[in-house]
């Protein structure tokens, strides 16, 4: 009887293991990076354009799968109009004139893209590298936590008088809709358009909660894969990889809710010196900004941040790796079930953060699985991070902290075109040590 007893506890408490193992960072039943994702997007090659998008789009419009547009300079979708896309259908952005595409405030964008049939946006060089092109811009009018609204009119060059107009986001309207974004891959984007500016792959700029923003893999971005700039977001498996700059990048008093998503970084693509796959900022200069208004506020669920290195040690000795998350001053993080692999450290803290319990209530990371990180959580310009060791290694947060392989930790990192960066789950096989009592009812 106790030997069955013992059985029954060790199944029960594995199968309850391993479901808690796979909640950890991206999950699924099944692997949902396949069909959609492009880890080779350097070997695709598309038919040349057959259709030119530029200036201002002022009517609705409807592109389609049997063509190929090339955007030539600033694109503007204007004056409350919708631009509707097929799935399957490619979008490049012009090399010479920095093409990029911008949905105004109060215009719409349908990208409805499908996981057998995804819209891809990139570039038109024969031999794509990060940059070649401008980006995808949302601007919305859900509120930031700026003195006015925001304007990106400083982002774009060559931009005419006309124009400037459909560079302004932000409002009062937190549930607006700017559309659907599902199942869209950017590639190549993050051009620079002056000494200190870039675009981004995809910026989303005061846009609100009822927007659709799920199944999107940015590649080989320049600047920022995925830069929100206030509004109301929830954004449902996203995927960066191999990005010149942060992955995630929010400020100005961004409200989002981010579940489910990755970002894969390489000390090839990027460099130590302020690139993260995470970034939380509420202003650039505090002048810009209201301090009654929210700050930024970021809830993140299931998300994994991996450095991917032939030699993390090497690497990490080289100084080619920063930390993975960057929490800056005025801003709210509640992380939890979430991975974070291979960093230096894994966290760091704004040194204006004071660090006493009721900035730490602030700063939530829980259920958290830290592996191969060179340090864990620390306070910015400060090697001393007892006071937070002691904080977040608290039993009741549920951290882990790991030393296991790439090849141990994920299920499936070496099929270079169909990854699979789940968690691996840990399987718990009962002993025969134990001595059974058959007297024992």
């Amino acid at each position: 009887m106790k030997k069955n007893t013992l059985i029954t506890l060790l199944t029960v408490f594995t199968f309850f293991c391993a479901n808690a193992q796979q909640e950890k960072g991206i999950f699924g039943i099944n692997n949902w990076l396949h069909n959609w994702t492009d880890f080779q997007s350097n070997t695709a090659t598309y038919n040349e354009p057959t259709e030119i998008l530029t200036g201002h789009i002022s009517k609705d419009i409807k592109l389609s799968k049997k063509y190929v547009y090339l955007l030539l300079g600033n694109v503007f979708v204007t004056d409350s109009v919708t631009i509707s896309i097929e799935p399957g259908t490619v979008i490049i952005g012009d090399y010479a004139t920095k093409g990029s595409l911008t949905i105004s405030k109060g215009a719409t964008i349908i990208a409805n893209g499908t996981e057998t049939d995804p819209i891809v946006f990139t570039s038109n060089r024969s031999r794509k590298r990060q940059g070649d092109w401008g980006g995808l811009i949302i601007l919305g009018d859900a509120p930031t936590n700026k003195f006015g609204n925001g304007s990106l009119s400083n982002l774009y060059s060559n931009l005419s008088t006309k124009s400037y107009q459909y560079t302004n986001y932000g409002g009062e309207n937190l549930e607006s809709s700017s559309g659907v974004l599902r199942f869209v891959r950017i590639e190549y984007a993050g051009k620079r358009t002056s000494k200190d500016n870039y675009f981004n792959a995809l910026t989303l700029a005061g846009v609100g909660s009822k927007t659709v923003i799920e199944n999107i893999m940015v590649s080989y971005s320049e600047s920022n894969s995925f830069e929100i700039l206030g509004g109301k977001t929830n954004l449902y498996k996203l995927v960066s990889y191999k990005a010149g700059s942060a992955d995630f990048k929010f400020n100005f008093g961004a409200q989002s809710h981010i579940q489910n998503s990755l970002a894969i970084r390489t000390p090839y693509t990027s460099n130590s010196n302020g690139p993260r796959c995470m970034q939380l900022f509420s202003y650039d200069k505090s002048s810009e900004v209201d301090f009654t208004k929210k700050g930024t506020s970021v809830i993140a669920e299931n998300i994994t941040l991996f450095n991917w290195s032939e030699d993390l040690e090497a690497d990490l000795d080289k100084d080619l790796i920063a930390e993975a998350l960057y929490v800056g001053n005025n801003t709210t993080i509640d992380m939890s079930k979430s991975v974070i692999s291979g960093f230096n450290p894994a966290i760091i803290l704004d040194d204006q953060i004071k660090i006493n319990q009721e900035s730490l209530e602030q700063i939530k990371f829980s259920e958290m699985y830290f592996n191969n990180c060179r340090g864990n959580i620390f306070l910015e310009n400060n090697s001393n991070n007892a006071d937070l060791e002691n904080w977040y290694g608290n039993l009741s947060f549920f951290n882990v902290y790991s030393k296991g392989k790439d090849s141990e930790t994920f299920i499936n990192i070496l099929n270079t075109k169909l990854p699979d960066f789940r968690l691996r789950i840990n399987k718990i096989i009962a002993t025969n040590d134990y001595e059974d009592d058959d007297n024992d009812d």
